[in-house]
């Protein structure tokens, strides 16, 4: 791992499986490459996070982890409805869609959805995790 100049503000990890959920926080946490992680159970309580204003700010996460098999809203509903939120509510964050899908119509539409960056097959490792910052904030070393 490469030493950071700027850690990420906070990383929304959305996935409704407690275990991944530990194991995910843990690895961001050890990375060292962040402030703080948001952790979401599904995609509707993603959207609630990102809909929030606290102080007058929208929370804006520089980064989502996003599964796409979920209760209440899965990936792909989440995805519809982060695109209709206001530009504000959604500046400058990736979103990687961590799935252990293996149908490949999942992987080809993640790619075609602009808003998704990446489609990376669980489980997240520190060195996917490194890589991942390294590719989408370069700025931050």
């Amino acid at each position: 791992m490469r030493p950071i100049n700027k850690k990420l503000e906070t990383v929304l990890l959305v996935d409704d499986d407690e275990g991944t959920n530990f194991l995910n926080e843990r690895i961001v946490r050890l990375s060292g490459y962040v402030n703080n992680i948001v952790k979401a159970n599904n995609g509707l309580q993603a959207l609630e996070f990102l809909k929030l204003k606290i102080n007058n700010k929208h929370p804006q996460p520089e980064f989502i982890l996003l599964d796409i098999n979920m209760p209440a809203m899965n990936g792909w509903e989440f995805m519809e409805a982060y695109a209709e939120l206001d530009e504000i509510q959604k500046a400058q964050i990736i979103i990687v869609m961590l799935s252990t899908s293996l149908n490949p119509d999942d992987e080809k539409k993640a790619r075609e959805i602009k808003e998704i960056n990446d489609f990376i097959s669980k489980p997240l490792t520190m060195k996917l995790f490194t890589e991942l910052v390294e590719e989408f904030f370069p700025d931050n070393f």
